[in-house]
């Protein structure tokens, strides 16, 4: 048997399948656009072509993020914070706290046991997120990919004061024409990304081990920032993008499992399915 999670994020949208021993077969990250449903169908084939999977093996879809309601192929919906804190403790057993910046928003969880016990969420201001962190590198001309290393360069930090993505900006444009180096701007927009999380997941009483998820989690200038700011390592997946979608197969698995285990019936939504080949229920 075969377990799916789709999560679509606000910017980005991914799909991991794994098997019934909760292993990953594959993981697929797509940009999400403003037609969902359609965005999910292709995800959803590629990360069965990757896998080499017809989707009538597929026992049981969970969607998750912002978009989950427009996967017209889940079984069910799951919250996003739910999804994230099973993936990553599936992939960090001992974790306490995870934080998680995305596109358009910050998300601190407090995990016990694999469960997510308690969440604190910035959804109300892109400030601090992969939003922001886009804004300044068009500002600059430069790679949002680029950002992380460029800052590790930096030999003098400078203080962004401003939380708000508009006027931040504004004071990354006054000090680059103060002459100050990229890099060291971009080391101060760190620092203040991570200053503005961790002020937010202190409501949760940090924990140890700390680990840090999301697209933001592939800026090493921020992992940096926030170790700083914590005083101790704190964990990065491999692939920090996928956890929410690896909790929601993993989710999936183990309703499916103990319904099996108990002789109770499977309850699924009805699938709407795509009329492609990997759809197709041949």
């Amino acid at each position: 048997m075969y377990f799916a999670g789709v999560d679509i994020g606000s910017t980005m949208t991914k799909v991991v399948i794994v098997d019934e021993d909760g292993s990953i077969r594959s993981r697929i990250v797509g940009p999400t656009g403003a037609e969902h449903r359609r965005l999910a169908n292709k995800v959803m084939e590629e990360a069965l072509q990757q896998a080499d999977l017809s989707f009538k093996r597929i026992e049981y879809v969970v969607a998750t993020g912002y978009g989950r309601f427009n996967v017209p192929f889940a079984d069910r919906e799951i919250t996003e914070l739910t999804c994230h804190a099973g993936g990553i403790a599936s992939l960090f057993p001992r974790v306490g706290t995870a934080i998680d910046i995305g596109g358009q928003d910050a998300k601190g969880l407090k995990i016990h046991d694999g469960k997510l016990v308690d969440f604190v969420m910035n959804d109300k201001c892109a400030a601090g997120t992969g939003r922001f962190l886009e804004v300044i590198a068009d500002t600059f001309g430069i790679k949002f990919e680029d950002l992380g290393e460029m800052s590790l360069r930096s030999t003098r930090e400078i203080g962004i004061s401003s939380t708000c993505t508009v006027f931040a900006q504004q004071e990354v444009v006054s000090r680059l024409s103060e002459g100050i180096l990229i890099e060291d701007i971009l080391a101060g927009v760190n620092d203040s990304i991570a200053e503005r999380t961790i002020n937010m997941v202190r409501r949760l009483r940090i924990e140890t081990d700390v680990v840090f998820t999301g697209g933001v989690a592939l800026n090493p200038g921020v992992v940096k920032a926030i170790e700083k700011k914590l005083g101790y390592e704190v964990f990065v997946p491999e692939q920090p993008l996928l956890t929410g979608a690896l909790g929601a197969a993993l989710l999936g698995r183990e309703y499916v499992l103990k319904r099996l285990a108990g002789n109770e019936p499977i309850v699924r939504k009805e699938r709407q399915l795509a009329e492609t080949t990997f759809f197709a229920q041949q």
